[in-house]
Formats: C-alpha cells, structure tokens, sequence
C-alpha cells in the first residue's frame, strides 16, 4: 500500500455517474471532475519549524471535499487515486 509522507493524503475519488435523471449518457470530457474521495491513507503529519509533528485533522476512512483542481493522480495496483496536502480538503462530509 502507498503510504503518504507529511501532510499529503491518499484518497480515492468516487466516480461520477455517467447517466443523468433524465437517462442522457454524458461523454467522458462532457463530465465535472468530481470533488468527494474517501481517504485511504494519511501521512504523518505537518513538521512545525521546531521540529514537531502536528498530527492531520482527517483520518482513513473520512469522506472528504477537496479543491477542483487539487492532488496529483497516481495509478497503483490498478487502481486510480489522488495524492494532495491536507491544506487542499475544504470540508469532511459527515
């Protein structure tokens, strides 16, 4: 498993629905980008100046909204995931 270093997350984006209510079938770049992942993974932790650990306010299994354009995609195990800072996640979805 890909284990995050500092302040990064891994988080696995939920796919979005390629069919509308209304049944219209949406063309892959016709589709947002979602927002919503589940973290899979969390690092350690930001390094302050003094040289300590401030632990990261999300947790593996938190649903989480991120900025539009945050992370970088990675690929692993066949999977598709997301690597971003915490400073990224604008809420946890409870």
């Amino acid at each position: 498993m890909l284990k995050p270093l500092g302040d990064r997350i891994l988080v696995q984006v939920e796919e979005e629905k390629e069919q509308t209510v209304g049944g219209i079938v949406l063309a892959n770049n016709a589709k947002e980008k979602p927002q919503v992942a589940e973290v899979v993974a969390v690092g350690e932790g930001e390094k302050t100046p003094e040289g300590k650990i401030v632990a990261l306010s999300v947790k593996k299994g938190d649903q989480v909204l991120f900025d539009k354009y945050a992370g970088s995609e990675v690929k692993y195990e066949g999977q598709k995931y997301l690597v971003m800072h915490e400073k990224d996640v604008m809420a946890i979805v409870e």
